[in-house]
């Protein structure tokens, strides 16, 4: 029963670039704040980008800035990640997240408080 389906992933050398996409049912998208979320064996899952429902307000990890967009385009029921300049430290699994609960303008950087997930899409950086 996924709702949310990540594509993208691949392996790209260090300084490359990287667009990760993500749809979801549009009963969810239209109602939702997007998150991108990484997760790497042994370690906890990992906020990278969101971007607000509404007025598009966007957020960062400081780990991702500058290197990293979020956009979303909500007639085709997607959210992207742009990644650039991309670091052997950027491997992990990337999932997507729906927040149905952060209004207009909100983009929470918290995991639990997403409803919707998608099952990840790998991304590898290679030195």
């Amino acid at each position: 029963q996924v709702q949310l389906v990540e594509s993208g992933g691949g392996l790209v050398q260090a300084g490359g670039s990287l667009r990760l996409s993500c749809t979801a049912p549009g009963r969810i998208f239209s109602s939702s704040a997007m998150g991108w979320f990484r997760q790497v064996p042994g370690k906890e899952r990992e906020f990278v980008a969101a971007i607000s429902r509404l007025v598009y307000n966007t957020n960062y990890a400081d780990s991702v800035k500058g290197r990293f967009t979020i956009s979303r385009d909500n007639a085709k029921n997607t959210v992207s990640l742009q990644m650039g300049s991309l670091k052997p430290e950027d491997t992990a699994v990337y999932y997507c997240a729906a927040d149905r609960n952060s209004g207009d303008t909100g983009t929470s950087r918290a995991t639990d408080a997403y409803d919707q997930w998608g099952q990840g899409t790998q991304v590898t950086v290679s030195s």
